[in-house]
């Protein structure tokens, strides 16, 4: 008997089988094309301004020691009553993370904005009365973190905690013991154009006691009296802080313009 064909598709729906076979190629064509953005594109939220800022966070590494912290500093009418002092730097720490740079307290204090490399250099007056440890903290925050914490140790008063006072680093004695200067006056600075915390604390050289510890603002006050005000502790914390704000200040402006 002769082969019987085979009957043939009712023309809908041969119409809808085309159209869904369409639907699903414009489907993966589409699909692609966004997958091939989103891997080739560079994600909108990272601006300019971010990413200078995260290029900032390589100056410890970048800039030469004696550019961080150079060998002697000047500091014209940085004295009590404007007088002129000279600091002079009598050791420089190797980089470190921040475990065993600060206090525990400290610690979680920054926690918020982390901790990418802390640098931190000794400093004594030409008299050698005072030692003052200075240092850096790079952070791994972004803008946003750092303004934070910023507003965290100003607003928020963090700056004026005595139990959140840095420490000394081992180079501030010279049998390698920093327990053994006591803290006088400090300050903590958060920057906020640049992923840096800005600190430093000051004591007797000889290891005397300067009563209570006060804020370099306190410290450095009109008509305060106390030991560390009547020795100059607080400007010499607040002096040295100042420049060595400055020299990280111009270098992260150049980094940002290079970026």
């Amino acid at each position: 008997p002769a082969a019987t064909a085979a009957p043939r598709p009712p023309r809908g729906r041969l119409r809808v089988a085309a159209a869904a076979l369409c639907v699903t190629l414009a489907a993966g064509l589409l699909g692609g094309a966004a997958v091939g953005t989103w891997l080739t594109t560079e994600p909108p939220e990272v601006t300019a301004a971010e990413r200078a800022f995260d290029e900032r966070r390589a100056l410890w590494r970048d800039l030469p020691v004696d550019e961080l912290f150079p060998p002697r500093i000047s500091g014209e009418g940085a004295g009590p009553g404007d007088a002129d002092r000279v600091w002079i730097r009598t050791g420089v720490a190797p980089d470190s993370g921040c475990a065993d740079a600060f206090d525990p307290a400290l610690l979680d204090a920054l926690a918020p904005a982390g901790c990418h490399r802390v640098v931190r250099a000794t400093y004594t007056d030409d008299t050698e009365t005072s030692v003052t440890t200075v240092g850096l903290l790079f952070t791994r925050g972004g803008p946003e973190e750092t303004r934070e914490l910023h507003r965290d140790f100003t607003d928020r008063g963090l700056a004026t905690r005595a139990d959140l006072m840095p420490r000394h680093h081992a180079g501030a004695d010279p049998d390698g013991d920093a327990s053994a200067v006591p803290r006088a006056t400090w300050t903590v600075r958060v920057l906020t154009d640049a992923p840096v915390v800005v600190f430093a604390v000051t004591g007797f050289a000889d290891g005397r006691s300067a009563g209570p510890p006060q804020t370099a603002a306190d410290a450095t006050a009109p008509d305060e009296s106390s030991v560390a005000a009547l020795a100059g502790l607080g400007h010499d914390t607040r002096g040295i802080a100042d420049r060595i704000e400055r020299r990280v200040r111009k270098a992260a402006d150049t980094a940002g313009e290079a970026a």
